[in-house]
């Protein structure tokens, strides 16, 4: 398997006041392409810094991203917004569904920017929603599911423009191990039958067992991988 994600040298600082704070701190990670891993740290660690590098949402302060075969680091705003809607599906602890949208067109909202017809859209947000177990939920808003139902609808909106890598921070978060347990279900079969890329930031034990790689960082550094037993991945 080749690298989808590489940082090298990766800084991330922060100033607040007259006082620099030091996120990342020469960080260098690779993640194969169709790998399930996952980021785990104590609080202020920097493990959303990172994701949030990873996914395009921030640029390093020094250092090179490269993820999905680009310099992202290297690219201005509107430059990493484009990219972001090809490359990258999104997974909150919070839903952040839209509530006077129903489920399918929550999931419809990605494909938006995208110049398709409107059955277009539709029909792939129908076909995310029965990836997730949610077509019957189609016309539901999301007052009207419980918590792992609108993690389903979250996860189909973010696989629905068919994107190689899903950043998922905190998951399982707001839910209860029975509903968590099915969303890990749901993105280990995204990562095994879809052959997505899943970098997943947690603080839960039991949800990084699920990942074939832990990576642990501590003050913004990156400690040695763990490898589950049961991945396929190398370590980086």
């Amino acid at each position: 398997m080749t690298d989808i994600i590489s940082l090298a040298g990766v800084k991330k600082s922060f100033t607040r006041g007259k006082e620099q704070l030091d996120v990342l701190r020469g960080l260098d990670l690779t993640i194969k392409e169709g790998s399930f891993e996952a980021l785990m740290g104590p609080s202020g660690s920097g493990k959303s810094t990172l994701l949030n590098l990873i996914a395009g949402l921030d640029q390093p302060t020094a250092g090179t991203v490269t993820v999905a075969g680009a310099n992202v680091g290297g690219m201005n705003e509107g430059q990493r917004a484009a990219w972001r809607a090809q490359n990258i599906g999104f997974v909150f602890q919070t839903y952040n569904l839209m509530p006077v949208l129903t489920a399918v067109e929550n999931v419809e909202l990605p494909l938006l920017l995208a110049k398709l017809p409107s059955s277009e859209r539709r029909k792939r947000a129908e076909i995310a929603l029965r990836v997730v177990g949610l077509e019957d939920r189609a016309g539901h808003l999301p007052r009207q599911l419980s918590g792992g139902q609108e993690q389903r609808v979250t996860i189909a909106r973010a696989i629905v423009a068919d994107p190689k890598i899903i950043v998922a921070d905190e998951p399982t978060g707001d839910l209860d191990r029975e509903s968590a347990n099915d969303i890990l279900k749901l993105l280990e079969r995204l990562q095994s039958e879809f052959k997505k890329t899943i970098v997943m930031v947690t603080h839960d034990p039991a949800a990084a067992e699920r990942a074939q790689i832990v990576h642990h960082l501590d003050k913004g550094v990156l400690a040695a991988a763990v490898k589950n037993g049961h991945g396929q991945a190398a370590a980086s």
